[in-house]
């Protein structure tokens, strides 16, 4: 095997955790697959997997050695894809991640579009709400809030700026004390949101008469999901914050109820992002020409009144 396919193969080994996955993943036998991984140890004279009879792990060799090579062989896989530039039709894998909020647009609006337009390209749709790195984690495009996306990536707008909403239940507030102004949700039960690849939870931002407040509230409850948050609130068991999209019909049904609503701002709305360097692929550039499209037709708009 050529060194290429040595590192093909580990990363092959490191993802799917398993030297059987891995040879179907790669279509070669499982003894191909483990004869591999021992000469690229030999060589580099270092363990990179524990190996058991039912798992197979990373070492923290092999773990520092993953994080180093998958943006470089991604690099080369998208220099191999400029290859295809003089295919007539865009082709291949479009991995997309989306927050699970927001993801059923992107699956109602963008995924039937590209299917109809380009059905050699194959959607693979991850909901995660959590900051995805796309380059570390294999992915070709993403859609997050506009304030969560690194400068360094190129950024197309897809909706008008979106509304929030501080919720609890009628049964909570009945019990709790008065809620007038933003400092006033330091004495209450927080359901806070938590980024999993973040340290710190994320304040909420609100505004005052002197401008922006964040108000980083003592955390009673925390999630990574915020249809868990909304289900905590609807159960009383504090003031949650989330977008009007998550809480409409549990507004609308009297399940929950805002709070301090002249407080609360909109965001900066959805955005399609992606690194600069592969924008010209013949799928990615098949990619924002859809949701440009959808975009003007304000497919990715969400105005929750009342």
């Amino acid at each position: 095997m050529s060194s290429l396919d040595l590192i093909r193969l580990f990363l092959a080994v490191a993802e799917e955790r398993s030297f059987t996955l891995a040879a179907r993943r790669l279509n070669i036998t499982p003894t191909a697959v483990s004869k591999g991984v021992r000469a690229l140890e030999k060589q580099h004279r270092v363990a990179l997997f524990v190996r058991t009879t039912r798992s197979v792990a990373l070492t923290e060799a092999g773990a520092s050695l993953q994080a180093a090579i998958k943006p470089a062989v991604g690099q080369i896989d998208d220099a191999f894809s400029e290859l295809s530039r003089h295919q007539s039709r865009p082709s291949g894998h479009l991995r997309i991640t989306a927050p699970r909020t927001f993801g059923f647009l992107v699956a109602r609006h963008l995924v039937p579009r590209m299917r109809a337009a380009y059905p050699d390209v194959k959607v693979d749709l991850s909901l995660d709400d959590g900051l995805a790195d796309l380059v570390t984690e294999g992915l070709d495009a993403g859609i997050r809030l506009g304030q969560a996306i690194a400068q360094d990536m190129v950024a197309i707008r897809l909706s008008q700026p979106l509304s929030w909403s501080l919720v609890a239940s009628s049964a909570y507030l009945a019990k709790a004390d008065s809620l007038e102004r933003p400092q006033d949700l330091l004495r209450h039960q927080a359901l806070r949101y938590r980024f999993t690849t973040a340290s710190r939870l994320p304040p909420w931002r609100l505004t005052g008469p002197d401008g922006e407040l964040l108000l980083d509230i003592d955390a009673h409850l925390t999630a990574n999901d915020t249809q868990m948050l909304a289900e905590w609130a609807r159960q009383g068991l504090g003031i949650a914050y989330l977008p009007d999209l998550e809480v409409k019909e549990d507004v609308d049904a009297g399940r929950l109820v805002r709070v301090l609503t002249r407080f609360v701002p909109e965001t900066s709305g959805l955005f399609l992002y992606f690194p600069m360097r592969t924008q010209h692929q013949p799928k990615m550039r098949a990619l924002i020409e859809q949701v440009s499209l959808l975009a003007g037709e304000g497919a990715f708009d969400i105005r929750c009144e009342g």
